[in-house]
C-alpha cells in the first residue's frame, strides 16, 4: 500500500522509494543522527539502498514517507508500522542539520493525524533509548506517555541498550488536537 501524500505548512511527506538513498545515505552515515539507532552509521550508498529495501516497499503493510520540502530531496522519514490490529509503532530520522526546526514536529503531527483520523488506529506506540532526550522530547510533545522500561532490549552498535516504551490513544490525540 503506497503511503498517500501529506503535506503541513512547510512539508510534503511522499512515499519513501529507494531512490531516496542517494539523498539519505548522508544522514545515515552521520554518527550523531545513528548514536541511538539499531544499527551503526552507514559507510557506503549501497548499505543505504539495501536497508531502504524494506522502508520503501509499499507491499510490506507499512506506510513509509520521505520527509521533504517540496516533494524531492529526503531529508529522513517517518514511518508506520503495524503491530497487532489497531495499533501501529511510529519511527522516524531526520537529517541533523534540520534538528530544532520543527520539521519532525511537522511531520510526526501529520503522520499521527493520518493514523487516527484516516487509519482510525486505537494506539500508536514509540520505541526509545533512554538516553535519546531529544526523541523523549519529542514524543512527549505529541502526548505520548511512557508506558515501559524494557531492560537490555537491543543489541547495537554502542552495546546493549535499555529501550523506553511510548504509547499514545487516539482519544488522547484527538483531546490534544481539538
Amino acid at each position: 500500500m503506497t503511503a498517500p501524500t501529506l503535506r503541513t505548512e512547510r512539508l510534503v511527506l511522499r512515499q519513501l522509494v529507494l531512490d531516496d538513498a542517494a539523498a539519505l545515505f548522508p544522514v545515515l552515515s552521520d554518527d550523531a543522527v545513528m548514536h541511538y539507532w539499531s544499527s551503526g552509521p552507514h559507510r557506503h550508498e549501497d548499505e543505504t539502498r539495501e536497508y531502504l529495501q524494506w522502508n520503501a516497499d509499499p507491499d510490506c503493510g507499512h506506510h513509509c514517507w520521505a520527509i521533504t520540502f517540496t516533494g524531492e530531496k529526503a531529508l529522513g522519514w517517518v514511518i508506520l508500522i503495524p503491530r497487532r490490529t489497531g495499533n501501529f509503532e511510529l519511527g522516524y530520522i531526520l537529517a541533523r542539520e534540520f534538528w530544532g526546526q520543527g520539521l519532525a514536529t511537522e511531520a510526526i503531527s501529520a503522520t499521527l493525524d493520518f493514523a487516527f483520523r484516516t487509519l482510525k488506529l486505537r494506539r500508536v506506540m514509540a520505541d526509545t533509548d533512554p538516553e535519546n532526550n531529544g526523541s523523549i522530547a519529542l514524543l512527549r510533545k505529541h502526548g505520548f506517555r511512557q508506558e515501559g522500561h524494557l531492560r537490555a532490549e537491543w543489541e547495537t552498535h554502542i552495546g546493549v541498550r535499555d529501550s523506553l516504551i511510548f504509547g499514545l490513544l487516539q482519544s488522547e490525540w484527538r483531546s490534544s488536537t481539538g
